[in-house]
C-alpha cells in the first residue's frame, strides 16, 4: 500500500464518531462518519485509481470515481448532507446540536461503516 494510501485511511476511523454517540454529541458523530467514509474514498481512489483524490467532500462525487454497488450510493446519499448540515446552522435550518439525535447518529454509523467496509475490502484485494 503506498504511503499516501496510508494516511487517508489511518484517518478513515470510526471510533472517534462512536466515541460522540456515546457522549451523546450526535451533530459530531454524523459529520465524524462523513469524514470517515470521505477518507476511505479518497484512500481507494489514491490505490486503485493511481490518482490524487479531487479536493472536495461531496461523497457522491468521490463515489463516481469508483465503481461502487447500489447498496454503497444509497449509503453516500445519506452521509453526504451531514458533510454542512451537522456543523452550520443555515445549512441544517436551526443548530446542528438540536438537528440530530440518538437514531440518525446510529443510522450514520451503519452507513459509514459500509462505505469503510468495502473500501478495506478494494484495498485488500491489491
Amino acid at each position: 500500500m503506498r504511503q499516501e494510501t496510508r494516511n487517508w485511511w489511518t484517518q478513515a476511523d470510526l471510533q472517534a464518531a462512536e466515541v460522540n454517540l456515546s457522549a451523546s454529541q450526535y451533530y459530531v458523530c454524523v459529520f465524524l462518519c462523513h469524514q470517515a467514509a470521505e477518507k476511505a474514498l479518497k484512500a481507494v481512489i489514491i490505490e486503485t485509481l493511481r490518482e490524487l483524490p479531487p479536493k472536495e467532500h461531496n461523497l457522491l462525487r468521490l463515489g463516481e470515481k469508483l465503481s461502487l454497488p447500489e447498496e454503497l450510493k444509497a449509503a453516500l446519499r445519506r452521509l453526504n448532507p451531514a458533510y454542512t448540515g451537522a456543523r452550520y446552522p443555515d445549512a441544517a435550518n436551526g443548530v446542528p446540536a438540536e438537528a440530530f439525535d440518538q437514531q440518525m447518529a446510529q443510522e450514520h454509523i451503519a452507513y459509514g461503516e459500509k462505505v469503510v467496509e468495502w473500501a478495506k475490502k478494494q484495498l485488500g484485494q491489491l
